[in-house]
C-alpha cells in the first residue's frame, strides 16, 4: 500500500473535478480525499495499491472534460490506513 499527495493545477474548480475524482478513486478502490484549496487548485490524498495510484496519477493530469489540467505536482508517500472511504472535503 501506498500514498500519494497530489495538487492539480490549472482551470480545475467549478468543472466537477472533484466529484469525477471520487468517482475514479472508488472505481479504483483508494481511500483519501479531495478538495478545493484557496489558490484556484485542488489537492488529494489518496491510499492503495501503487498501481492503482498510478492510474489515478493519469486520470489527474486530464481531469473531467471541461477541466482544463496545466499540471499535477505529486508526491509518493508510505500509507498511513488512516481512511476508510474516499471523501471530498
Amino acid at each position: 500500500m501506498r500514498r500519494i499527495h497530489a495538487i492539480v493545477l490549472g482551470v480545475v474548480q467549478g468543472v466537477f473535478f472533484r466529484r469525477n475524482t471520487k468517482i475514479q478513486a472508488g472505481n479504483l478502490g483508494l481511500t483519501g480525499w479531495v478538495r478545493n484549496l484557496p489558490d484556484g487548485t485542488v489537492e488529494v490524498v489518496a491510499e492503495g495499491s501503487e498501481e492503482s495510484l498510478k492510474k489515478l496519477l493519469e486520470w489527474l493530469h486530464k481531469g473531467p472534460l471541461d477541466a482544463v489540467v496545466k499540471g499535477v505536482k505529486y508526491e509518493w508517500l508510505k500509507a498511513t490506513g488512516e481512511f476508510e472511504g474516499f471523501e471530498r472535503v
